[in-house]
């Protein structure tokens, strides 16, 4: 999974290279990504002061929080997968 200064996330295929989804919603640059540690969820934060958080298997925005005063420039699921720190 990747993040972009286009404002979007891209899920990728490991043995191929190929892309499998792009996630839109951010609207400015994303810095960081973070898979969900069953794979079905992908986290990313960006320079718009959000954390959404996608579905991998539709590519649906679950969830977005808002609320920090400056970038995100780290984010990451814990290892149950129930919280994002």
């Amino acid at each position: 999974v990747s993040g972009s200064h286009d404002g979007t996330v891209k899920i990728w295929d490991v043995e191929t290279g190929a892309e499998e989804r792009t996630l839109k919603g951010h609207e400015e640059p994303v810095n960081c990504v973070d898979f969900s540690p069953d794979g079905k969820l992908v986290v990313s934060g960006g320079n718009d002061m959000t954390v959404k958080i996608w579905d991998t298997a539709t590519g649906a925005k679950v969830r977005t929080w808002s609320g920090h005063t400056a970038e995100i420039s780290s984010v990451t699921f814990s290892l149950d997968g129930k919280r994002v720190v």
